[in-house]
């Protein structure tokens, strides 16, 4: 099937361009300036007048739950959420029951992402306190890299030891394969919450979050974490950056990934929103906010991602110590961040580098993250000035819910293409319920 994209502006490579995308099958064909686009039949003609064009965002971090907590969301459902917010793929993290550190565990993920994915999958393999030995048997070309854990949350994969530490870093090194931590002090952090019981109660209101998983232990471990990246030369990425003070770590053969929700919210949306925004790290003070938007803007940061982490609803009640932490973004992600550009904080090439080139870039990932000749056919088609508001009605994710519920956006995702097969009609209609998205290659180029 051939198709033509045309009348946009497209939003690729640093520029904006007036021109034309034409498609062959599940592969762009070229990217043609106004004007000058091949002559030939189609078996589609998109317009896109008034509408920018870009590359499919590709989500490194998300936790689509399944197997194992298929009651809080699942790889299809997500997956669709995925469709309507503009991502054409997604790396789902390894904190699911059964844990994603075994060979076993993740050849079961790729047979669902097969079966259930609506867009491109890859999951990445986590590491433990004992099974650095497996990551020599990874196939490098199926995985974006290892996850760990140096902070307790969601499924408590924690690793913290010196000895299993160094043997994670000096192993990743080794194999060249890149290393995504969540760095939180954990350690302090339940000396915190001991202390925030004592004063407050069993179960602290949630604006005591950002006080008990505070700065200090995120900058600790963040800290430990990059002398263990310089000693052994690992390739590492901090994900979900929340402070200020962690800025200054960052460089060399460390990146920092920010998410939507510390570049959205600040401590002062707990009175309005509560458990909605309990995540972990914490979402801090607006001036740990102010610099993390200047960081995805002066390229300190070098990923926006969102750690997608659906719950139901009935499980973020109460406070700091019994709410679940984590929340849906992953359908809101890209009109989030093109809200800064109307604000000012980022330009539109900027979005797609962060969201599109960047993370295609960081994790060597094949013939993905950006509109060029022979690439895959992955393309998010957004349109500006069409205001449209958050309802339970339009939220895909199997919860149900969003702390964003009743927010006018101004920006629409109107076309999304995962390798050249249009998914959705004008933002509100899944146009093929039985399309599959494909498995991720890595390093091949």
């Amino acid at each position: 099937m051939r198709t033509l994209i045309k009348g946009g502006m497209i939003v690729n490579e640093g520029r904006l361009l007036a021109a034309a995308v034409a498609v062959d099958g599940d592969c762009i064909e070229g990217v043609y300036p106004e004007g000058t686009e091949p002559r030939g039949s189609y078996d589609d003609v998109v317009d896109a007048s008034g509408c920018f064009v870009m590359p499919g965002v590709i989500d490194e971090h998300v936790h689509f739950r399944e197997p194992g907590l298929e009651r809080k969301a699942d790889i299809e459902s997500e997956s669709r959420a995925a469709v309507f917010g503009g991502v054409t793929t997604f790396f789902d993290m390894p904190n699911t029951i059964p844990q994603t550190t075994t060979l076993e565990a993740l050849e079961d993920k790729f047979r669902r992402g097969r079966r259930e994915s609506h867009v491109n999958y890859s999951f990445f393999f986590g590491a433990t306190n004992s099974n650095t030995a497996l990551f020599a048997q990874l196939d490098r070309h199926r995985i974006p890299g290892i996850k760990l854990f140096m902070g307790a949350s969601t499924g408590n994969m924690l690793v913290d030891g010196a000895q299993a530490l160094n043997s994670v870093f000096a192993e990743c090194a080794r194999l060249q394969l890149p290393l995504m931590t969540h760095c939180e002090d954990t350690t302090l952090i339940n000396a915190n919450m001991a202390a925030a019981k004592a004063q407050y109660g069993p179960d602290p209101a949630p604006r005591f979050h950002p006080v008990i998983r505070n700065e200090e232990a995120c900058y600790r471990s963040t800290s430990l974490a990059c002398r263990l990246a310089r000693e052994h030369g690992t390739r590492l990425h901090v994900a979900h950056l929340s402070t200020a003070r962690e800025l200054s770590l960052l460089g060399a053969n460390v990146t920092g990934e920010a998410v939507i929700a510390h570049l959205l919210f600040s401590d002062a949306d707990y009175d309005r929103l509560g458990s909605r925004i309990k995540c972990n790290p914490a979402v801090k003070s607006a001036d740990d906010r102010t610099a993390l938007r200047r960081a995805i803007s002066d390229g300190t940061i070098y990923t926006v991602a969102t750690d997608h982490a659906p719950h139901l609803l009935s499980e973020k009640q109460g406070g700091c110590a019994k709410a679940s932490s984590g929340m849906p973004m992953l359908q809101f992600s890209l009109p989030v961040m093109l809200e800064l550009v109307d604000e000012g904080v980022l330009t539109l090439p900027q979005v797609v580098m962060l969201m599109c080139h960047h993370p295609a870039q960081l994790f060597g990932i094949s013939k993905r993250g950006f509109l060029r000749k022979g690439y895959k056919a992955d393309i998010t088609v957004v349109r500006p000035h069409d205001p449209w508001r958050v309802t339970t009605s339009l939220i895909q994710s199997k919860c149900k819910w969003s702390p964003l519920e009743g927010h006018e956006f101004q920006w629409k995702v109107v076309q999304t293409f995962c390798n050249g097969h249009a998914l959705i009609a004008d933002g509100m209609h899944l146009k093929d319920e039985n399309y599959r998205g494909e498995e991720v290659r890595f390093r091949e180029e």
